[in-house]
Parts: structure tokens; sequence; C-alpha cells
């Protein structure tokens, strides 16, 4: 274990590794609660699954690109820490189940060897950086957004202003106008717009899924490309301040949005300028702008057999790029799930014969690019070989689904093995859906809508519903969501509620009334709203009666024993940490990390390290006297109406607080602000340990 430290070659990674060590055995002897330790490994990528004793590591991806080397690298981890197995997310992250807590740190440094992360790929943090998949090949698109999405993910990654805010927060870049990175459910979503012969993006606020899904709403029609690092930044402090910090239920940035008012959000963003650490910042694209490379490899001889099953293929997995006589393949990952074995070969294949390059998608697929024409059927032969070669890339038949109940803790459902059922009915019956692109089906295990099924022509969530003093699993069926491009989507309506083992008759209903009764050229989403969603819930209607319900019913898709509703405590957006002890320890760590900053000449850094320590001294004491503390806006304006008269300052504390905002993050200031915040501390102490001495 102790090898790694000489082997990264970054500081800042290895300490954080390292720190991470040392939680670990402070968990382990007592020295560290519980719900302090949850909140920091989370931070960390380590998140807690459903069996007992083991954890899920996220692997962080800036909008999925990976490498054969990385690949490698992570197929190696996987062996030799899990079980073998790679789980491609949602939100373009592999995921490694099974782990042990003690080994985390080592698997970690043996990660970062090939410069990948696991920091802030949970908790309460920025999360993954998205991107359309296609970015730098589609001929629809203006310029390629992965160079930004790369500086977003590289500015903000172990950034204090977006360390601990009360949720966790989600950005993504879409190429084109198509939205394909859903701009309209991220906190931030921006898509590439050229205006005027500058690069620059249509920027879309406060979208989210989960139990109460929220269209984003439109922040700019067009702002420059050197301005999304400012505006981001003063996006998350905004939320960062204002954010609700203990409903969890309420506190992603939609519902900040809708009380407030988007024109107040705005207000609020206009007086964070001053205090930001850049008003411009330009992004440096040439790597992503350099010529692509391709191995000069002779072209392998195939023969193929199946020559219908190969044009089916080229038809539905296979896109031109922009790059004249290259092309781009998809592969079709059931469930997002695939094993080393394979990894190993698919790596080996796109560094021998492609140009180095794959990108997970959000539909939990993979794309290799850049690939020569005269080179498909070869790929065609070798990825059939690794049973990929399954026709329907990204088609109604390529369901989306969470893990569900297979180890996540907020699963209420067994979304995996119903996706494969349904995925049978497909396949056998209504093969004719391998290349519409239309009509997606997402399945979720929960209302959190990992799985997404809230934006899906056709959504499944699992629920439980009750018979005869039973209870057994159901699903609520969702219609007519999607993506309008541009920024809009729709939001699916919840239809009708269903015993889950009736899912496949279900999608069967809809699918054939749909091919009986549309209109020439009328698409899914128009027959809905043609027909109605009243017209829907008669459809199925039938399906819902749980009068009738058989034993094989109240058992789950795969499972032989009977269903339990079993719901454990949830990780994905962390959680709140309200011990006194806890946060003065936190404070006296941040003054610390501002002194650091200081030293290192980085002084918007220095800044917040203070103001977050101030904000966590007030918290400490607020909730000492049993003060509501949901907001720092709330803490810092409680703190003066309980603590004024007794913890005398040189001003009263908001204004000795928002010195952040009206000061530049000059030298001078990062220094006096530095004092401040370790004054404060010490006469918070003081006064904590004279009230406790007084009282006893």
């Amino acid at each position: 274990m102790q090898s790694f430290r000489s082997e990264i070659e970054n500081p800042i990674v290895a300490k954080d590794i390292i720190d991470l060590e040392k939680k670990v055995n402070q968990f382990y002897t007592g020295e560290i609660d519980e719900a302090r330790f949850r909140s920091l490994r989370l931070a960390r990528g380590v998140y807690g699954q459903r069996q007992f004793g083991v954890q899920m590591i996220r692997i962080k991806l800036p909008f999925g690109k990976v490498s054969s080397e990385q690949l490698h690298r992570i197929a190696k981890v996987s062996d030799e820490y899990s079980r073998g197995r790679l789980h491609i997310t949602t939100r373009q992250d592999i995921q490694i189940h099974h782990v042990s807590l003690d080994r985390t740190p080592e698997l970690w440094a043996e990660l970062e060897k090939d410069d990948i992360t696991l920091r802030e790929a949970c908790g309460n943090a920025v999360r993954n950086i998205t991107a359309s998949e296609t970015a730098g090949i589609d001929p629809n698109e203006p310029f390629d957004v992965s160079p930004y999405a790369q500086a977003v993910f590289e500015f903000f990654l172990r950034n204090p202003i977006c360390q601990e805010m009360g949720r966790k927060f989600k950005i993504s870049f879409s190429g084109t106008d198509g939205d394909t990175a859903l701009s309209f459910m991220h906190d931030l979503g921006f898509i590439a717009k050229a205006e005027n012969d500058k690069r620059g993006f249509k920027v879309m606020v406060a979208g989210g899924l989960g139990s109460q899904a929220h269209l984003a709403k439109t922040l700019f029609e067009f702002i420059e490309a050197d301005k999304i690092i400012p505006l981001t930044e003063a996006v998350l402090r905004v939320f960062d301040r204002h954010g609700e910090r203990v409903k969890r239920a309420r506190a992603r940035l939609k519902f900040l949005v809708k009380e407030i008012g988007l024109k107040a959000f705005v207000a609020l963003i206009e007086e964070e300028q001053k205090a930001l650490s850049h008003t411009t910042f330009k992004i440096d694209t040439s790597k992503f702008e350099a010529k692509i490379i391709i191995p000069n490899t002779e072209v392998p001889l195939v023969n193929i057999g199946d020559k219908e099953a190969y044009q089916l293929w080229k038809t539905t997995n296979v896109t031109a790029q922009k790059q004249k006589g290259l092309f781009a393949i998809g592969i079709k990952i059931t469930l997002g799930d695939f094993y080393t074995d394979k990894a190993r070969q698919l790596a080996d294949l796109i560094k021998k014969y492609a140009a180095n390059e794959l990108r997970l998608t959000l539909r939990q697929n993979i794309l290799i690019r850049h690939v020569k024409e005269e080179l498909l059927p070869f790929f065609y032969a070798e990825l059939k070989k690794m049973g990929f070669a399954e026709s329907g890339y990204n088609s109604t038949l390529d369901i989306t689904s969470c893990p569900g109940t297979d180890t996540c803790n907020l699963g209420i459902a067994n979304s995996t093995a119903l996706t494969s059922k349904l995925g049978e009915v497909l396949k056998n019956e209504f093969p004719q859906y391998a290349n519409n692109k239309e009509i997606a089906i997402k399945i979720s295990g929960c209302m959190n809508a990992c799985g997404q099924h809230t934006m899906a022509q056709i959504g499944f969530q699992g629920m439980s519903i009750k018979s005869n003093n039973k209870v057994a699993p159901a699903l609520q069926v969702l219609l007519g969501g999607g993506i309008l491009g541009n920024g809009k989507g729709r939001i699916a309506n919840k239809v009708i509620k269903i015993p889950s083992k009736r899912a496949p008759q279900a999608l069967r209903t809809i699918l054939t009334d749909f091919a009986s009764n549309f209109e020439p050229e009328e698409s899914f989403l128009n027959y809905y709203d043609r027909q109605g969603e009243i017209y829907f819930y008669n459809l199925l209607k039938p399906l819902a009666d749980t009068s009738n319900l058989v034993q094989s019913d109240f058992i789950d898709w795969g499972s032989d024993v009977p269903y339990v509703t079993e719901i454990g405590v949830g990780e994905c957006a962390g959680v709140v940490i309200d011990l006194v002890a806890t946060l003065l320890l936190d404070t006296k760590e941040k003054i610390d990390n501002a002194s650091e900053s200081l030293k290192l000449n980085q002084y918007a850094d220095s800044i917040y390290y203070a103001y977050t320590s101030m904000v966590n001294t007030a918290k400490a004491l607020l909730i000492s006297e049993g003060e509501k503390t949901n907001t720092q806006l709330g803490i810092i304006t409680n703190f003066e109406e309980v603590f004024g008269d007794k913890i005398k300052l040189k001003t009263p504390f908001p204004e000795f607080v928002y010195q952040i905002k009206n000061n530049k993050p000059s030298k001078e200031f990062a220094q006096k602000y530095l004092e401040d915040s370790s004054l404060f501390y010490k006469k918070a102490n003081d006064f904590r340990t004279k009230k406790s001495t007084d009282e006893s």
C-alpha cells in the first residue's frame, strides 16, 4: 500500500489518496463517526451498496472519453479489487461493485497511473461532466464541445466552491441543437452555437429528473465560450450559499430557482461577478484539434457469412463522421454491463486499428471513433466474436436501465431482470424497431430516475402495490417524454400503475396499438398527444387490476422468493452533517486549507476556504442552540440575530462574511480574510468553552 506514494507524480492526488487511507483507518478505529466518514468517501467516489460490507466505486470519466491504456487499467483494477464486471452509467462513468472499503485507496492509486480519478464522482459536488458522444465527429456540429467539457471538469475538480454543497450538481455539453447531452434535464446545460464566427453556447439552467422533474429554463441564448467557466463559478457560488441543506428532497438547484424566480437568480449571479476568480477564461482547444492519427496497418481479410445481418448492423450501428472516410461504430451494451476480458480485446482493437479512443454514452453504450471505411467488415467480425455486434444501437431495442435492487440501496424493484425480459419481447416480437430512433424505453428501480424513465417515450418506474394484505412488485408506466432539441424536452406523464409481471404485456399493448392506429408520418409523441393520456390509461387499465393476482405476481423479476420492499439509506446526494464538534473540526481544516492555498498564490481558493470556515463555525454554534441551518444565507442572517451581541466582531456578521462578494480575489484581501476567519474561529471557540464552563 505504501508504494503508491512514490508512484503518483501529482502531489495533490497523492495527498488526496493518503487522506482517504487515513480516514478509512480512523473510521475503523472509531476516531470519526459514520456520518462524517460517509460524506468524505462519497466525495472520493466510494459509495455504499445494498450488500453489507462492500462498496461501489464510481470512476469519473469526463464526457465518457477512454483510451486503450485507460480501459486496460480499469480492467486490471476490476480484476484485482472486484469481480471483473464493469458497469457503464447514464452519466458516462464506469462503476465497479463489491470492493472492500480498506482497499479503496490502493485501487484509486492504481487508476491514477493512467490519469483516472474517483474524485467527486459521488456526493454533494459537481458530478461527471457529460457531453454528446459524437462531439468532434458530428457533421452537424458548429465545433467540438469536448475541450470545453474537459476544461470545466479540470477547473472545478477539487475546487473549494463546490466540495460541500447542499446537493449534487450536474453539467452537460451538447454538440448540436439535437441536444443529445440532454441540457433540459441538467443543473447547467450548454448547447454549442456559433454567432458572427464566434464560438459560444446557449445556456440552460435548473433542470432535473427525480421524483419532481423540472424542465430547464433558458439562462442565456448565447454567451461566448470564454465566459462559460466564470458563469459556472457564479452559479455554483449562488447555489452553495442559497441552496437548501437540510431538506434533501428540496436541495437541488431546480427548487431554488423555482422558489426565487429566474430573474432574482440572475441578479444573484451578477452580484458574484467581483468575487470570481476569472472574469474570462480562454479554453485551449489545440489538443482536440490535432490531426487524427490512425495506425497504417494492413486491412485484414474477413469473410462475412450473414451479409444481411452485416448490412443491418451497418444501418443501425455505423455512422459517417465529419472527417472524410472515417466512421463511428456504436456498440449496444445490454444493461451497460460488460466484462474485463472483452474490455481488453476492445482496448487492443482501438489501439491497433482506430485512433485509440472510444466514448461511453449516456445510453450506457460504447462508441468507437475514427474507423476507416475499409476496416468496417473487419471490425464487425471482431466485435461479433466479442458479442458486441448486435444491431439496434440507440434504437427502441436499446433499453436504458439503472441497477435497481441488484446493488442500489434505494432500489424498490429489479430493473435489470425486467430490462432483459422486455429486451426479449422486442427482439422476438418487434424486430422492426431495430432502427427506430424515435421511441426510447427507459427503466428505473425507484423514483430517483437514474434510468431516466421520466424523459422517455415509454418509461417504467419501480414501485410496490398491495393486494389482499400482501405486497407485490409494481411499475408506474410513463408515456410521452422525450428530447425536442435546442434545450427543450418533455417530461413523461404517469399514466397508470401495474403489477410488475405485466410489464411485457403493457409494452406489447402500447406498441401494437401504435402500429395499428398511427397516421402516415406520425411520430410516437404526436400519436400520444393525439390520443391523449386518458386513452392510454383506459388501454392499460385491464392490466392494473389487482384482484386477480397469482402467486408469481408476488415475486419480482430475477428472484425466486416472495417480494419484500427493502430500502436502505440512500447516498446519491451525500449527507448533511450536523454534529457541532465535527463542524468545528472541519472549520480548522478549512482554515488550514485557506492558509495552504494562500502560500500557493491561489487567492480565490484561499478566500473560499476562509468563507466556508466562517459559515461552518456559525452553523456549529447555531446548532448548539437548536436554531435552523437550512441554507448558508440563513446561517449568516440567523447568527447575527442569535449571537451578534455575544460574539463581538468589527462589523455585523453578514457584513463580516460578505466581504467575499465585495472584493476581488487579490493577495491582500485573501490575507485579510484568512485573518478574519481565524479570529472568528477563535472567538467562537472561546465562547463555546466559556459557556460549557458556566453550565457545568
